[in-house]
């Protein structure tokens, strides 16, 4: 074997310690970027190509050196999957749970400026006015205490209304959001794919990509399939959202108020396809969407809607209870047959809950024939909070469901992201930069470059002795 060959082994070496060295480097560098995955350098022994019949062996020869084959990206798709499908499920029920405690919180529920102090105060006024039928002073407050009923109901669904109207608003961010990201992989498939038909490396952008399709999986609990070709195809419900270089984008369409909800459901759409919805089965865009869903009578539609349902089903119950028991009393006119509330023929009840009289003239305080200063129709309406079917247990009841729903929602929610944090720490473990291992690696490179090029050193003497010493001993 030729002595000059001992120069390309020290130069392979020399080569593969400074490729090792550029990768220690980049490593240290971004040990704070997320969504950085820890690379390394892959190396070979150099061999050569011995064929013997129709074998083709491989057979190391001193003095070829090294090879370095690439540069590996040290990530593991089980556990990039996981964080994936963990997200989605996370980002699902974390949607829905925000969404409940901000109905809950609505309800004011218990507090001494919340509906059910309302009623309490407005049974004690109905109680005052049976002691004293037709006096103004009573009267009044009782129809203070009915206005402010009226308007702490219409606070309620207001607030409701309002929820619905931030969820429909983020959804149009989460689909903007997940437009942007689904053309950012298309771009970065085609980056990828002509990247490593030239054998160049991709590893920062495959990092780029996976965070991409991290927010989209969170979004839409989209699935991740890698190709022969270097390029990722996204699927979201079955179909492609992202394949190769081509990225589908969708809209959002259908109402964008509660009180349309019925009649145009929100739903997501491909563009290209107007009429054909995108089948989101997990993740925050389908958490939205389920939340937004309209009431449909059951109890099992939207959970925004169904509350401004239980809304308007209390202020209903208040209304028809009340009414049904002042139509039958007498004012101290001898009046009867008289409505307390009214209810807006358009609109939502909550809404239009009203409080008709004015004054103690209207109020039917007295039985019908008993006299103006009877009282006993105004006792029977204090009591009412206390019987059967009150729209107090109405109400009680909807508070208890709203309550439940929005405690399992955040049990729900919690242990999602519990087990989201779980699974991103395991792939943080398997990817992120340990800053001890590379400084130990770049000792290691270090040597092998220092030796390597004490073996270049010492050939060249060699080399040296043989072309310029030979021959000339003895002279």
């Amino acid at each position: 074997m030729s002595t000059f060959s001992g120069l390309n082994t020290a130069f392979t070496g020399l080569n593969a310690a400074r490729q090792g060295l550029d990768v220690v480097g980049q490593n240290i560098a971004n040990s704070g970027t997320k969504g950085y995955t820890r690379q390394r350098v892959s190396t070979a022994a150099a061999g050569s190509l011995t064929q013997i019949g129709p074998l083709v062996l491989s057979r190391a020869q001193v003095g070829q050196g090294v090879t370095v084959d690439g540069i590996a990206r040290l990530g593991d798709v089980i556990l990039d999957g996981r964080v994936r499908s963990s997200a989605a499920t996370s980002g699902n029920l974390a949607v829905r749970s925000n969404a409940l405690s901000s109905v809950e919180a609505s309800l004011n529920e218990p507090s001494t400026t919340g509906i059910s102090a309302q009623l309490n105060a407005f049974w004690s006024a109905w109680g005052d006015v049976s002691n004293r039928p037709g006096d103004e002073a009573p009267a009044g407050v009782l129809l203070q205490k009915a206005t402010q009923l009226a308007g702490q109901i219409a606070t309620g669904y207001s607030a409701v209304d309002s929820t619905w109207t931030d969820v429909r608003t983020k959804l149009d961010g989460m689909v903007a959001e997940l437009n942007d990201a689904g053309t950012r992989v298309a771009a970065l498939n085609g980056a990828i794919r002509d990247t490593l038909a030239t054998g160049g490396s991709v590893n920062e952008m495959l990092d780029q990509r996976s965070a991409l399709t991290s927010s989209i999986a969170a979004l839409t609990g989209g699935t991740v399939r890698t190709l022969p070709d270097g390029t990722a195809e996204v699927l979201v419900g079955g179909n492609a959202l992202v394949s190769g270089d081509v990225f589908r984008s969708v809209t959002v369409t259908g109402s964008n108020s509660l009180a349309g909800a019925s009649g145009s459901p929100v739903t997501l759409e491909w563009t290209n396809r107007p009429g054909q919805s995108v089948a989101v089965e997990s993740g925050e865009i389908a958490g939205s969407i389920a939340m937004l869903a309209a009431a449909n009578g059951t109890g099992t539609g939207g959970a925004i809607a169904e509350a401004a349902a239980g809304y308007n089903a209390f202020a209903t119950a208040l209304a028809n209870t009340v009414n049904a028991a002042h139509q039958a009393g007498a004012t101290p006119s001898g009046a009867t047959g008289l409505d307390f509330f009214a209810i807006s023929a358009t609109g939502p009840a909550a809404l239009g809950l009203s409080v008709v009289p004015t004054g103690a003239a209207q109020i039917a305080s007295g039985t019908p024939g008993a006299g103006g200063n009877n009282g006993s129709n105004a006792e029977a309406i204090s009591q009412l909070g206390s019987a059967p079917n009150s729209p107090d247990s109405v109400w009680s009841a909807f508070v208890t469901k709203i309550g439940t729903t929005s405690k399992t929602a955040l049990q729900q929610a919690t242990l999602a992201d519990s087990v989201t944090a779980a699974a991103t720490a395991a792939q943080l473990a398997n990817s992120s930069v340990d800053l001890d291992e590379e400084n130990v690696n770049m000792l290691t490179f270090q040597k092998a470059y220092q030796g390597a090029a004490r073996v270049m050193t010492a050939v060249d003497e060699m080399l040296d002795t043989l072309i310029n010493h030979t021959g000339i001993v003895g002279r």
